[in-house]
């Protein structure tokens, strides 16, 4: 369990408290306006109004007690950059910072911020490959070269075995696990044979995912 600081109670703030207190996490929850923050409270052990771009304010919340400070603010730019610096100044140990748009993350992490989060776009690109092929599942990108797809398993590949295949020799791709009858398999030999209505959790090159399943 972690304790963290969240600063940022819109759409994209409020779904990260809800999913904190999913994992059971400590969360500190802040923003300026009286009905976010009380749209929270069942989600978080403490909220408080407040501006985060008070500086008496934040040193009076003890940054330096927080495993990780969250900022989550949208839509104010100049709010952002600044409590992102001020949290690094009073000493936080892990700023990750919300950006819409590159030059933003440019900014943000001259500024303090240790990692960039890009909901929308992030969102906008899993939306992309997930509805544009029938037979992509999930997807998550892992930086600009690298993703893990759930993907259905090829009907060529059906009765064969992962040694038969050799995607890993062939295209430099890794099977994680097999998903079947809804349960992940995470034990993948040579012998690992493919049945009609597999699914893949592969990772490796998203060019050489590309190129091995035709998306």
């Amino acid at each position: 369990m972690k304790s963290i600081l969240l600063i940022g109670l819109g759409r994209f703030g409020k779904n990260v408290a809800i999913k904190l207190h999913e994992l059971n996490h400590e969360v500190m929850a802040i923003d300026r306006r009286e009905e976010r923050v009380e749209e929270v409270l069942p989600y978080v052990t403490s909220a408080q109004i407040g501006d985060s771009m008070n500086e008496a304010f934040l040193r009076s919340l003890g940054i330096g007690n927080y495993d990780v400070c969250i900022v989550a603010i949208g839509n104010d730019f100049q709010s952002s950059l600044e409590t992102t610096s001020l949290l690094k100044e009073l000493g936080a140990k892990m700023v990750v910072s919300r950006a819409a748009r590159d030059v933003q993350a440019k900014f943000l992490l001259r500024n303090g911020a240790d990692e960039i989060v890009y909901p929308e776009k992030q969102l906008a690109n899993w939306t992309a490959i997930r509805y544009s092929s029938d037979h992509i599942f999930d997807y998550i990108e892992l930086d600009n070269d690298y993703a893990i797809f759930e993907i259905d398993v090829p009907a060529s590949w059906i009765g064969k075995t992962v040694g038969e295949i050799n995607i890993r020799q062939r295209y430099s791709i890794n099977i994680m696990a097999v998903k079947r009858n809804g349960s992940m398999e995470m034990t993948i030999t040579p012998d690992t044979r493919f049945v009609s209505a597999d699914a893949l959790l592969v990772l490796g090159k998203n060019r050489d995912i590309q190129k091995c399943f035709h998306i």
